[in-house]
């Protein structure tokens, strides 16, 4: 503090020591006291009327600024006001505002619909590249409404984004670049003569339109289900990455759910989700990140997998197309790009000259194709099946059981999830935003093993529960209901009178309830929280974290595992 500072300090002091009586102070003072005294009070006085004055005039010029338009230059604000006639949040006039009772429709005692199955759609069978639809087959459970007396308390989702461009350095862009070198030096007739004047031009990673509606749609379906559920005047922390169609992926969703105005009622955290040589982040929602091992040569089967039935489904279609070239000739791996192509382009244009180049039977290769890749890369025929899913699988347990996270054995992010500032457990709506391979190693990790059944390289599995579109299409959501009971319910879904109150936990992906195989069979697929939590305790270990993710192993060819980590 400067010298004047101190003095200014000083006589300030003096002042009010002067301008205030003690109640135990003698009544008589001398004059010259008493003209200091009054001489002081008269000061005061001045400054409250001067500041009440100013108060009352800014309050008047901000009201007649929202009336008239005008820029809020005054008062303190340097920023510009735009016009009220602009203004997306103007607070004057905004008309009635009441809201009525939140819906609550899976606490209805109706059975859920989806309504006609779609007829046979070349969409459906594009696996992870398919748009947002619900699995019509189901997971071999029926659907029921709850039980009497039962009340759904929690719901735990976690939700792919939606359609986009191709990620960076996939076969389309290979397959576009090629053809820009060799245009004007071949000639396409026939089906493929539009090959002759195409060009490549998609985008890269961001989502599409099409992909902010699946997920503004989900987001209004998500609070017809469980509106109820949100306690209003509070925030929730949801979860995202960094990546910008994740970004855009909740914040397309919160749009759907709670309006425009979401950022009122809930707080997006994002986790870094990216690496380098030198900086790996710890991210439940991007696991294979810090899974080195899932990036190298030992985690390869799925690629293998994929790469030879590619040339034993696409052998005919290579010769056809090669019969309409001249000047080129396509290799297989050249026509699968063109196949792949097609569900790039009918997300970003809603139309592609390449979906009518092959037939529904081809199309079924390709979607066993993705089937294959997955299995071998994600799931239960991977070494890092169940390390890339772990950490959400032990953050999932810890909202169950209320507890925050200080220890990291997997890829949790001890800085977010030890405090509950960024890792609340006592929200009854959670949102997490993650990728397909991702969602598909957690519920590996989770050990839902009727996706872990073997499927060949070589021949076309028949009906199988690892169909990737309807796992992890885009849009993809799993939803973990938290059921509170009053009672134990019977496997007949009787409500026994006898017993304390129970909690039930129902997994329900894409819109179907998925049983817990090492839950007790149920027709309805409850499984007792207390049972469940003792059985994910027990998967948790099945991971290998150290060893699959960052120890040193062979690879083994495609199929030989079986439960989503090395041989031990």
């Amino acid at each position: 503090m400067t010298r004047s500072g101190e003095e200014a300090e000083s006589l300030m002091g003096k002042n009010f020591e002067l301008g205030e009586m003690s109640r135990d102070e003698p009544a008589i003072m001398d004059s010259s006291k008493l003209k200091v005294n009054k001489h002081v009070q008269f000061i005061k006085t001045g400054f409250l009327v001067a500041a009440f004055v100013v108060a009352g005039y800014c309050m008047l010029t901000m009201l007649y600024q929202k009336l008239t338009g005008g820029d809020d230059h005054k008062c303190g604000n340097s920023h510009p006001k735009v016009p009220q006639y602009f203004d997306p949040n103007p607070e004057l006039w905004p008309g009635p505002t009441a809201t009525g009772r939140a819906p609550f429709l899976a606490q209805e005692s109706v059975v859920p619909s989806l309504g006609p199955a779609p007829n046979k759609s070349i969409e459906r069978l594009w696996g992870h590249l398919s748009p947002y639809s619900p699995n019509y087959e189901g997971w071999g459970i029926e659907e029921y409404p709850l039980p009497d007396g039962a009340e759904i308390t929690q719901v735990h989702t976690l939700h792919r984004h939606g359609s986009r461009y191709p990620t960076v350095g996939v076969n389309v862009q290979g397959f576009g670049a090629k053809m820009a070198i060799l245009k004007g030096k071949f000639t396409a007739v026939g089906a493929l003569s539009f090959l002759n004047d195409w060009t490549y031009g998609l985008g890269a990673e961001i989502m599409v339109p099409s992909g902010r509606l699946q997920l503004f749609e989900s987001g209004v379906h998500r609070y017809y289900q469980y509106g109820h559920l949100y306690v209003p005047g509070t925030k929730i922390i949801v979860r995202s990455t960094t990546q910008k169609r994740m970004r855009e992926s909740v914040w397309n969703f919160l749009s759907g759910f709670f309006g425009l105005d979401w950022q009122d009622k809930a707080t997006v955290g994002y986790g870094i989700e990216g690496f380098s040589t030198t900086d790996r982040w710890n991210n439940s929602l991007a696991g294979y990140d810090n899974c080195p091992n899932s990036n190298t040569f030992r985690n390869q089967g799925g690629t293998n997998a994929t790469n030879e039935w590619v040339e034993i489904y696409l052998q005919n279609a290579t010769t056809r197309f090669n019969r309409l070239m001249s000047g080129l000739e396509f290799s297989v791996q050249d026509v699968y790009a063109m196949q792949t192509m097609c569900p790039y382009e009918f997300a970003a244009y809603a139309y592609s000259p390449f979906c009518q180049l092959f037939t529904y039977e081809e199309w079924e290769g390709f979607e066993y194709s993705i089937d294959l890749y997955f299995s071998g890369g994600s799931a239960y025929q991977s070494p890092t099946g169940r390390a890339v899913g772990l950490a959400w699988h032990q953050e999932f347990l810890a909202r169950l059981e209320h507890h925050t996270l200080s220890f990291s054995h997997s890829q949790i992010n001890t800085t977010l999830d030890s405090t509950t500032t960024t890792f609340p457990t006592n929200q009854s709506l959670y949102f997490d935003f993650s990728h397909d391979t991702n969602i598909m190693s957690i519920l590996t990790s989770l050990g839902f093993t009727q996706f872990s059944e073997p499927l060949s390289a070589t021949k076309q599995a028949g009906a199988h529960n690892l169909t990737v579109s309807h796992v992890t299409p885009f849009g993809a959501r799993l939803d973990i209901e938290v059921l509170k009971t009053p009672h134990p319910v019977s496997e007949g879904r009787d409500v026994e009178a006898e017993g304390a109150e129970t909690k039930y936990i129902r997994f329900k992906l894409n819109e179907r309830t998925l049983p817990h195989p090492r839950c007790p069979l149920r027709s309805d697929g409850l499984c007792e929280m207390e049972t469940l939590v003792k059985i994910l305790r027990e998967e948790e270990g099945k991971a290998m974290f150290d060893l699959a993710c960052f120890g040193e192993y062979d690879a083994v060819p495609h199929g030989e595992l079986r439960d989503g980590h090395p041989e031990a």
